[in-house]
């Protein structure tokens, strides 16, 4: 595709995990690791304090200090991008704010979930925390979460904006993936928001992935989105069929339950996750264990 736009934040973004130590407390230093560890592998960046993340259930002085602990981390080899939305504008544009000022270099903001706002709403909702600060801003459209699409006219609207410069694509329509692609605007970039769909995303012309699995095989998805972009589609072939597994296995249970078992089987411990979220069930731990076994061919 000649006319792909550029990716802003990079090709494959980790939405990063928030680890807790034995008694529910953010754990700091493991998260420095953590970012560390992805930079190594595979990672160009990191949304710290998405849905993954927890973003939920973390307090905002949490949030800040992970921000912090992320740009501090990531240095100069990674973009750290902020989940800074919720379904409270005034609360959204106040933590973009205080993520401006800590360092960040752009923010995400899901579509406001529970209140159902129509499209006009969103559209301001949005706007307003484009406007709260110099960061750009990435939009995460998601409605099997949220149960309120981001129509394509709204989110051509909003992609007009010079501060709203993405949006990651959990949408799980191909059909509605085209027809944005098509109409949004030169330059305005779409990234996967599914690691199952990212080279499908890619080959109607998206730039990249939001993933979940590349705290395994960051590595691989690269690989991947290359094979996309060089129209190789025998390789495309050969590693989606290989990460096929993991891609699946995380999502065998509610996110990031699965995630958070396998990565303290294969990486190091990231404690439990918060309720109203439960640990994960062993079978779920050896299915993800497998699964990784699988995605080392590529």
């Amino acid at each position: 595709m000649d006319n792909r736009p550029q990716a802003p934040f990079g090709t494959v973004l980790t939405a990063v995990l928030t680890p807790f130590d034995e008694d529910g407390a953010v754990d700091y230093g493991v998260f420095w690791k953590l970012i560390r560890h992805l930079a190594d592998n595979g990672s160009d960046g990191v949304v710290v304090t998405g849905t993954t993340g927890e973003s939920p259930t973390l307090s905002k002085p949490e949030k800040i200090a992970l921000y912090k602990a992320a740009v501090e981390a990531a240095g100069e080899r990674m973009k750290v991008i902020a989940g800074t939305g919720t379904y409270n504008t005034a609360e959204s544009i106040a933590l973009t704010e205080q993520a401006a000022s800590v360092g960040v270099h752009a923010a995400m903001a899901v579509t406001p979930y529970y209140s159902k706002p129509p499209q006009a709403g969103l559209a301001q909702h949005f706007t307003a925390i484009a406007e709260a600060s110099d960061l750009p801003l990435m939009l995460y459209n998601i409605p099997g979460r949220t149960s309120r699409l981001i129509e394509v006219e709204t989110l051509v609207e909003l992609a007009h904006h010079d501060k709203i410069v993405a949006v990651k694509d959990a949408v799980g329509d191909h059909d509605y993936t085209k027809r944005a692609i098509k109409e949004l605007p030169e330059g305005f970039a779409v990234y996967s928001g599914d690691d199952g769909r990212t080279k499908d995303i890619v080959y109607a012309g998206g730039v990249g992935v939001v993933s979940v699995a590349a705290h395994f095989v960051g590595s691989q998805i690269q690989k991947l989105v290359a094979a996309v972009m060089a129209e190789d589609h025998d390789e495309v072939n050969r590693i989606h069929e290989a990460l096929s597994p993991i891609f699946g296995a995380l999502f065998v249970e509610p996110s990031p339950m699965p995630l958070k078992a396998g990565m303290g089987a294969l990486w190091a411990s990231v404690g439990q996750p918060r309720l109203p979220l439960v640990p994960a069930s062993d079978e779920t731990t050896e299915q993800v264990k497998a699964a990784y076994e699988v995605a080392q061919s590529v």
